[in-house]
């Protein structure tokens, strides 16, 4: 009896433990780091950052590289099997060329005129008009089959080069991460206690994978959610939207849009917007993490007119990764928006950023 009390009392501790660890796994699975103040260890846990990210993102080429591989081999017997069956479509559409090209269809025409009859002259006619079709029908097949194998044809060379572009780019960034973890472990040699830095760096990339990476991605999902209704709030803030004949204009005030961010989400009252000369500049805490994303917006015609985010720099407590992890969690998160969910009838041309304003200027598309 005494030991089922113990276990139910254990269990009573435990449970609770758990639950919270499920619910903030990182939080509970390790302690936040410090970032030393000296500039050359900041360096070297920087250099070591980047290498975690740059060995990420030789995975994710590697993960194109085989993808794309797959498509060109589908691709390829995609073509193999449509150049047999054009085989027949050619042979049927040379004869029918043929018969054109001899005369064949011209004498049968004048078949028509020797008709004795209305009746036979109509049977006569039905008879060419069933031939002509049929001439028509094997034409038209071989036709689309052609024109199916250039397609194929055009996708398999695009497919080679997008394979050689990821291969060019997979040596780029292997050459690259080599380069910077020989220089880190020059830098960690010629430190005062190279092990004492090793167990940093290792702490430091270890919390940035489990903890660091996941309160960033939370930060750039709720920035891509908010983004959806934008629009909305542009149109129901008065003054927001100005018009001279055909050409429209939208002011987004600093001070607006980050009271727009933190009605959508708690999550930004620790978070803001700045903007300044052609940058726009979000930071902010969340405990003992910080954030800080620079970047520019871009007007972008393919594959619809959008203002586009790119991220430029990326800086987590007090450490800039690398433009590898820029690029990702730019592919990965949409921070831009769409003037014609705004004003259906016009496109954006013009886009910048002065002191505190965010100025977008649309023509009417024709």
């Amino acid at each position: 009896m005494k030991g089922i009390w113990r276990r139910q009392r254990l269990l009573v501790l435990i449970v609770p433990v758990l639950l919270l660890s499920l619910l903030h796994p990182q939080q509970t699975l390790m302690a936040d780091p410090e970032v030393p103040e000296d500039a050359e260890q900041q360096q070297m846990l920087q250099k070591g950052l980047s290498i975690v990210e740059i060995d990420h993102e030789i995975e994710r080429i590697k993960a194109r590289q085989e993808e794309t591989q797959k498509e060109i081999e589908k691709l390829q017997t995609q073509l193999e099997d449509k150049e047999k069956q054009i085989e027949n479509r050619r042979e049927r559409a040379g004869a029918v060329i043929r018969s054109y090209y001899m005369g064949d269809r011209e004498s049968l025409f004048t078949i028509l005129f020797s008709a004795q009859s209305l009746s036979e002259l109509i049977e006569i006619y039905n008879f060419y008009e069933l031939i002509m079709d049929q001439d028509k029908t094997v034409l038209d097949a071989y036709q689309s089959e052609y024109a199916s194998i250039k397609k194929t044809k055009g996708r398999l060379e695009d497919s080679n080069r997008q394979l050689e572009q990821i291969k060019e780019n997979l040596v780029k960034q292997r050459e690259r991460v080599l380069a910077l973890q020989k220089e880190l472990d020059g830098d960690i040699s010629g430190s005062s206690d190279p092990e004492a830095m090793k167990k940093m760096i290792a702490e430091f990339t270890a919390y940035w994978e489990n903890v660091g990476i996941y309160e960033v991605k939370r930060y750039f999902s709720a920035l891509s959610s908010a983004m959806n209704d934008l629009p909305e709030f542009i149109q129901s803030k008065k003054g927001a939207i100005r018009t001279n004949g055909t050409t429209y204009t939208i002011e987004v005030q600093e001070k607006d849009l980050n009271e727009f961010l933190v009605g959508k989400n708690e999550l930004f009252k620790n978070f803001a917007f700045r903007f300044r000369d052609g940058k726009v500049i979000a930071e902010g805490t969340s405990g003992t993490l910080t954030l800080q994303v620079e970047g520019h917006y871009s007007i972008e015609n393919e594959p619809e007119n959008s203002i586009l985010f790119h991220v430029d720099k990326l800086v987590f407590n007090g450490l800039e990764l690398p433009d590898t992890t820029c690029r990702q969690l730019e592919n990965e998160f949409d921070l831009g928006f769409y003037p014609q969910q705004i004003v259906s009838f016009v496109k954006a041309t013009e886009v910048s950023s002065t002191d505190q304003v965010l100025h977008v200027t649309l023509k009417l598309s024709m």
